[in-house]
């Protein structure tokens, strides 16, 4: 065993978390480095596409696995292990569960994320075919969004979790046509038979329906069961007695219920619980779980892993299961207990696994991040998804040994497990402490989180950090102040984004983790967008405000998670900033808070999302109630700043141009550092920016590299950092700040911000920098313009920014280029057929280039 403690040190320090040299992105070894600092190197054999796969079967017989993504259907060939055909759905994109393929292998059916069965053939060469489309309405008139299926023994009838209806459906496939619907529990994500094809289990992922009185928050339109912090509280198992179309039993299992499988005897049943790190055995007969199986890599670590899928092997001994955060696949020997036998490394994040005579197949949904294409010299985009398939023949004891040694090297553990090493002497206060509880000289954090920027867009025109000057978009002329901080402070040029998009990007950035419900949903949103309003979208552990709270300290929030409506209602963008700038106020605002909790801490006076309210008034809200903060002597220990303004609106009549939007944004920014550089707290204040996701932009080192910014008498002025530091890294050093443990694994394993900090203080205040671009500058009406800025105009109207990412990036992108640079041709390569954007909730990424 000598070897393998040799391997294990060896790997636990090439890997290091400060590695000044982690870069997102493929290294000279092969391996690959993620945007949760994560490194990425599978087992066995991979195929690549440009999608991100979500479930998997396999056919031996037929000598093919296929695969679903966020698209449709792949088709990989067993013989030479490569993609043999890419079928895109005819509409709409892949829902986060449910592919099945009949014992011949001559049909596969597939769910979509809206209300469709797809089933597919094979033609002429093997490729395969639509043969037809079922539709599965919603109860409510809109998506049912189907996921699970499974086959009746005589494949005439398939069984689909509705996942909006809260209901199993029931259809003819001769008929094909939905005949039935037998109620379940809330969100219904996989289903299997028994053996005799008498009985169905249906995980459902938010639980029970929940009893009259009980506390509830809504999910895709469902009373869902949530605890104090809002977030979803219960998962069952339903057993359902298909000859009377009745549930009969309710089984409690963990968290986000979602694989199933059957042992070939049908007296254990299986339960993936990916929001628990567990799985539930249930006895069948007896109806009850007899055993509750923790999967993490050390039972020390907390929350994360994120078990989510499941295999069994043939003889019913050996559980395999899918690991999303630790990238790794499981090897469970079950029995009385059953037993972790070790790990095997993935891609990033497995979402599917199976199991065929001796090898295992993995779909791994986000497989090597956005790296599915680039021409030499372009950028990257966060949307070019790279998902993967591995195929991996099963270890032997020798092999798993060295596997496990990998995966918690490479998934962080000993980072992860030092991160809750709490201090037992006393020392002085630093800016960021070695442990958990020791002092900071910060009493205050103040953590702003802006919208959809790459760190090229911005800060591409700096020479002293890796910027590619040909992406910036919203240089200095329109960000003096992003610029100037940056400058006098510290400049971050290794700096990404976790995740995606909106719905993940705010989850990162507030919780320092995403759920199998984000990850899985790139093929259409049709459950929720979330931003503060869908509980089954929360991690376990919470908020970052739950642990400040719950640790005592104090917080309040500015706009984050607050869908805003002007009063009046038509309030156009005109209308509020001439009221703002008149001083007269007569426009108020609508608070609109999803989450129990953050609503009782959030200021009523600030407006959050809302593309017609400017920044420099959330601004000025702030700024006024810091006043009476200074008053008091009490600035919260925490608070967070919203400032969405950067999304911009695109060129659309009758609002802001882009570049006005940003640098609305810009001055905000500027004058909330401002005042709190001169106000009492400084000497004990860290301000954090953060852009909640990078979508909206292109990058040339990776299109999750966006801004990050430090901010206090304590950071490195006139700094360069190139150490690796992501969304999860500011929350890290918050809490650790804040004498506060890390949320979970994800933040736990993010390295701390050290290296932005110095031990002397300068308490020199900052100067905000006046706007060279008017707030007010309009983009022109249609009728005024001619050729490509008429175009352009014309398909801003056709999007919508009403909400969260319902306008199309590559549109949003192309309007956004075109309106700073003009007449210079968009690079074409930067308009792909991997993953464009959301072009409204519920509706699938359509994979489409758009007409150059």
């Amino acid at each position: 065993m000598r070897h393998l403690a040799f391997l294990w040190l060896f790997l636990a320090l090439v890997v290091r978390a400060d590695d000044p040299e982690l870069v997102v992105g493929q290294r000279e070894d092969g391996s690959h480095v993620v945007a949760t600092s994560q490194i990425i190197r599978p087992a066995g054999r991979s195929v690549e596409f440009g999608g991100r796969p979500v479930d998997l079967v396999v056919d031996r017989r037929g000598s093919k696995v296929w695969a679903k993504d966020n698209r449709g259907l792949v088709q990989i060939d067993l013989h030479d292990w490569s993609v043999w055909q890419e079928l895109a759905f005819e509409s709409g994109g892949g829902s986060m569960h449910g592919i099945a393929v009949s014992r011949d292998g001559s049909r596969v059916f597939l769910t979509t994320a809206q209300d469709m069965l797809y089933e597919a053939v094979p033609f002429d060469g093997g490729d395969m075919q639509w043969a037809r489309k079922i539709r599965l309405p919603g109860s409510d008139g809109g998506s049912s969004h189907p996921c699970g299926i499974a086959l009746s023994s005589d494949e005439q009838t398939a069984y689909i979790c509705l996942s909006r209806n809260n209901s199993l459906g029931v259809v003819d496939l001769s008929s094909g046509s939905l005949v039935r619907e037998i109620p379940v529990g809330i969100a219904p994500f996989d289903v299997v038979l028994s053996p005799d094809g008498s009985t169905a289990y249906v995980s459902n992922w938010g639980g029970r329906r929940p009893a009259e009185g009980e506390r509830t928050a809504p999910s895709a339109g469902s009373p869902t069961l949530v605890d104090e912090r809002g977030v979803a509280s219960s998962g069952t198992l339903s057993v359902i007695d298909l000859a009377s179309g009745a549930e009969i039993a309710q089984i409690a299992t963990g968290l986000h219920p979602s694989d199933i499988v059957l042992s070939p005897d049908g007296s254990r049943l299986y339960v993936a619980n990916a929001n628990s790190d567990t799985v539930s055995v249930i006895d069948t007969a007896a109806r009850t779980v007899v055993e509750t199986i923790s999967i993490r890599p050390d039972p020390s670590l907390p929350f994360g892993s994120a078990t989510n899928a499941l295999a069994l092997s043939a003889d019913g001994t050996v559980l395999y299961t899918a690991n999303a955060g630790n990238n790794a696949v499981a090897v469970i020997e079950l029995g009385s207990p059953s037993a972790v036998r070790g790990f095997i490394p993935t891609a990033w994040y497995p979402g599917a696994v199976a199991i065929d005579g001796d090898e295992l197949f993995i779909a791994n949904v986000k497989g090597l991040g956005s790296r599915s294409r680039k021409q030499e010299g372009s950028g990257w985009s966060v949307y070019w998804h790279l998902g993967t398939v591995s195929r991996v023949s099963l270890p032997s004891t020798d092999e798993l040994a060295t596997y496990t040694a990998q995966v918690k090297a490479d998934s962080r553990v000993p980072q992860i497990l030092r991160a809750w090493e709490r201090s037992n002497s006393e020392v002085p206060p630093v800016p960021v402490p070695e442990r958990v509880g020791e002092p900071s000289v910060f009493e205050h954090v103040i953590y702003v989180i802006k919208e959809n920027r790459t760190y090229d867009q911005v800060f591409g025109d700096l020479p002293q950090g890796n910027g590619d000057p040909s992406l910036c978009i919203f240089g200095r002329e329109v960000t003096p102040n992003h610029h100037a901080l940056a400058e006098e402070f510290v400049l971050l040029d290794n700096f990404y984004c976790n995740g995606v998009n909106s719905a993940d990007g705010h989850s990162w950035a507030t919780e320092g983790n995403v759920t199998d419900h984000l990850e899985k949903s790139f093929g259409g949103f049709t459950r929720s967008y979330t931003f503060g309003d869908d509980p089954l979208t929360y991690s376990s552990t919470g908020f970052i405000w739950d642990s400040v709270l719950m640790h005592g300290l104090s917080f309040r929030n500015y706009g984050e998670m607050d869908y805003s409506e002007p009063v009046p209602r038509d309030a156009s963008f005109a209308d509020i900033y001439a009221d703002y700038v008149s001083g007269k106020g007569a426009i108020r605002f609508d608070q609109n808070i999803g989450i129990d909790r953050l609503r009782k801490y959030s200021s009523r006076d600030y407006p959050g999302w809302n593309m017609r309210i400017p920044d420099v008034l959330r601004a000025d809200v702030f700024l006024r109630e810091l006043k009476g903060f200074e008053a008091s002597g009490d600035l919260p220990s925490m608070t967070i700043v919203y400032l969405p303004s950067d999304h911009t609106t695109g060129t659309s009549p009758g609002a802001p141009t882009p570049r006005a939007q940003v640098a609305d944004n810009d001055l905000a920014l500027g004058r909330i550092v401002e005042g709190v550089s001169k106000s009492r707290f400084w000497a004990t204040t860290c301000i954090f920016v953060v852009e909640d996701d990078p979508q909206a932009g292109f990058d040339h080192v990776d299109g999750h590299r966006s801004i990050g910014l430090v901010v206090s008498p304590y950071t490195r002025r006139g700094a360069v950092v190139s150490e690796f530091y992501n969304q999860t890294s500011v929350l890290h050093t918050m809490a650790r700040i804040l004498g506060i443990p890390p949320l979970n694994q994800m933040d736990a394993l993010s390295p701390v911000m050290s290296a932005c900090f110095t031990s002397e203080p300068d308490l020199a205040p900052y100067r905000v920098r006046p706007n060279t671009v008017p707030l007010d500058e309009m983009n022109p009406a249609t009728g005024s313009l001619r050729g490509p800025a008429k175009y352009w105009a014309e398909r801003s109207l056709q999007e919508r920014f009403d909400e969260f990412d319902r306008a199309d990036e590559n549109t949003l992108n192309r309007i956004l280029w075109h309106s700073v640079k003009g007449d210079e041709p968009y690079p074409a390569h930067f308009a792909g057929a991997h993953g464009t954007g959301l072009k409204a909730l519920g509706l699938a990424l359509d994979g489409s280039d758009d007409d150059d």
